[in-house]
């Protein structure tokens, strides 16, 4: 199934016999909290305004666990398989029908919500191209308080991987570090220990994955910008990023092109966390 909808075709679907769950999980990656400021409130925006329907999801609570306390995890963990089935199942997700996810349209915060759901087990998922930003139809500011679904977590679906498992790759594969070019050279690092990437991942990252109009790119061009970075028809791909979230929107890119990526959902936070792994710094692989 396509990774992605349209504005038109959510909005076709929505008014149809087997309308789609719409999930809404805005989010921003802020380091305004480490500022002292008031980071992004996802739910204070959903309170203002989102998609008829839409159920807000928090990506902090209910699409992460807690990081252990030596790092491990990074800053986004894999949550809880129950806690995160029983906060799907309170957003009204049922396993035999179809599921929409949006964000504010940057996406990254959706591709989590969609990576973690088609991870465990749901065959019917979509990202909104585009997000909010995208939608045309109107807002509503009404709280949707959903039936209770009957989705139960099945995880394995997607293919992970761990700190070995990403330190091979980056060796024998391709690993893809989706974050901006200067946190993979390392000339800046505003949020984990130490800049710089794994030794042997390729720079890619995921902004270059969506025009100027905030849609993904097309298939082909998508196809050929991996392509470009090295992946193969049959080789396998794995990405990381900060903490497991821009990396999902880079495995949903890579599905849309035709390939199944593996992801490292503790990426460069909790690889960086373990002083004892090596970094490399630089443009070049290392």
């Amino acid at each position: 199934m396509n990774a992605i909808i349209s504005a038109s075709e959510l909005a076709v679907e929505s008014a149809g016999t087997n309308p789609p769950v719409v999930l809404d999980v805005r989010w921003q990656l802020s380091t305004a909290k480490a500022a002292g400021e008031a980071p992004f409130d996802g739910r204070a925006a959903y309170a203002e305004g989102h998609v008829p329907g839409a159920v807000f999801v928090d990506l902090e609570a209910e699409l992460a666990g807690e990081t252990g306390p030596d790092g491990s995890g990074g800053r986004h963990p894999l949550p809880d398989v129950e806690a995160f089935g029983a906060a799907m199942r309170a957003a009204g997700v049922h396993d035999g029908r179809p599921v929409v996810v949006y964000d504010g349209g940057q996406g990254w915060a959706a591709a989590r919500a969609w990576w973690l759901l088609r991870w465990a087990g749901h065959e019917s998922v979509r990202v909104l191209d585009g997000g909010l930003a995208a939608w045309t139809g109107p807002l509503s500011t009404e709280v949707t308080r959903p039936d209770p679904g009957d989705f139960t977590p099945r995880p394995g679906a997607l293919p992970v991987l761990d700190a070995d498992g990403a330190a091979a790759l980056a060796r024998d594969g391709l690993l893809l570090d989706a974050r901006a070019a200067e946190r993979y050279r390392g000339d800046v690092e505003p949020i984990d220990r130490v800049g710089g990437h794994i030794p042997g991942a390729v720079s890619a990252p995921t902004t270059e994955n969506v025009a100027a109009d905030g849609l993904l790119l097309a298939p082909d061009a998508l196809t050929a910008r991996f392509r470009g970075l090295g992946a193969q028809d049959a080789g396998p791909v794995g990405v990381y990023c900060g903490s497991g979230v821009s990396g999902a929107h880079e495995v949903l890119a890579l599905a849309v092109a035709g390939y199944e990526a593996a992801l490292y959902p503790g990426s460069w936070s909790e690889w960086s966390s373990d002083e004892s792994r090596p970094v490399a710094t630089g443009p070049d692989r290392g």
